[in-house]
């Protein structure tokens, strides 16, 4: 099986080096790597050139269209069996393509999606978004660990497909609005084999702020809503509870402020909450640094995304 390791990049030439290094050092070879430069200001060209001798690597350019079309156009260049799609700021284990080949060829899998999480070396911030990221506490799991592996829908920066999926379905529909969410439902419908390979996970070394972890989460929301344009049934209930936590949190606030009524139960209820976020982190991370982080990060996580959710929502029901 050859696989076309597919990474569209925007302004991010180290990262790029980074993850060509975790590819260089994958334990089977028979890949491709295909970086595909996004309109950037600062390009990878140099970067990639440094590993032309290492492996096997081709570098394009196309003026700024979005990493979703960014994405197809790597596809389309791509000489492999399987299409492998990554964000540029992971990096992955050694036996990352080992595992993933193991996974599609004995559950025969049309197309799958990974989780991520963070390396030892990460910094205490890193790893505390990891955890909004991914904490049952916060996203109920569904990113990462499910009892049945079909029930996944594949995030982009983690996830692939056979070469009959892409050219019968076509690739991703928008540029950077919930596009792998939309790509992973329509592969379902188009009766393909869809499934989360747990062991196939990378490092995803996000370099947000607080600030930027927020707006990011806030266009996830937003994303969720630009889904259901192509499929309504892609906000389950499961989506609404970022939005209910907002909601809880903001009548905290307002029942302190002006009626003070019933206020010790509903804090107690965000204080258990609370804990059990920074117990689970700091025990995960051996850290309880990274545990309190977690606790900011979960609250950002939840509340931005609940935020994005409900306003899109509002400004498409304005809309008709």
């Amino acid at each position: 099986m050859l696989f076309s390791v597919v990474i569209p990049v925007y302004n991010r030439p180290a990262e790029v080096h980074e993850l060509l290094s975790s590819l260089a050092g994958q334990s089977y070879k028979r890949f491709e790597a295909i970086i595909i430069e996004d309109g950037s200001t600062f390009k990878s060209d140099r970067v990639v050139a440094q590993f032309e001798n290492v492996l096997p690597v081709r570098y394009c350019y196309q003026e700024n269209q979005g990493q979703g079309f960014a994405r197809n156009f790597g596809m389309s260049q791509a000489k492999g069996d399987f299409f492998v799609i990554l964000d540029s700021d992971v990096i992955l284990p050694a036996d990352y393509l080992q595992v993933l080949r193991q996974a599609i060829l004995s559950r025969k899998l049309d197309a799958f999606g990974g989780p991520d999480a963070a390396a030892e070396d990460f910094s205490n911030l890193q790893k505390a978004m990891d955890f909004a990221m991914t904490s049952f506490w916060t996203t109920g799991g569904i990113r990462g660990k499910l009892k049945d592996p079909a029930k996944y829908q594949a995030r982009g920066f983690n996830m692939g497909v056979s070469r009959e999926v892409f050219e019968k379905l076509g690739g991703f529909v928008d540029p950077n609005q919930g596009e792998d969410i939309e790509w992973s439902i329509r592969i379902k419908k188009a009766g393909y084999r869809l499934e989360l390979v747990e062991e196939a996970y990378v490092y995803h070394k996000r370099k947000n702020t607080l600030k930027s972890f927020a707006k990011q989460a806030f266009s996830f929301g937003r994303n969720r809503v630009n889904v259901s344009r192509f499929h309504p049934e892609a906000i389950k209930l499961v989506h609404w509870l970022p939005t209910a936590f907002l909601l809880f949190v903001l009548s905290i606030v307002v029942n302190a402020v002006f009626f003070q009524v019933f206020l010790l139960p509903h804090l107690l209820v965000l204080g258990v909450w609370a804990l059990l976020v920074v117990f689970t982190a700091g025990w995960r991370y051996r850290s309880i640094v990274v545990g309190a982080w977690a606790l900011v990060t979960s609250v950002i996580q939840l509340c931005s995304y609940g935020a994005g959710l409900l306003t899109e929502r509002a400004r498409k029901a304005a809309k008709g």
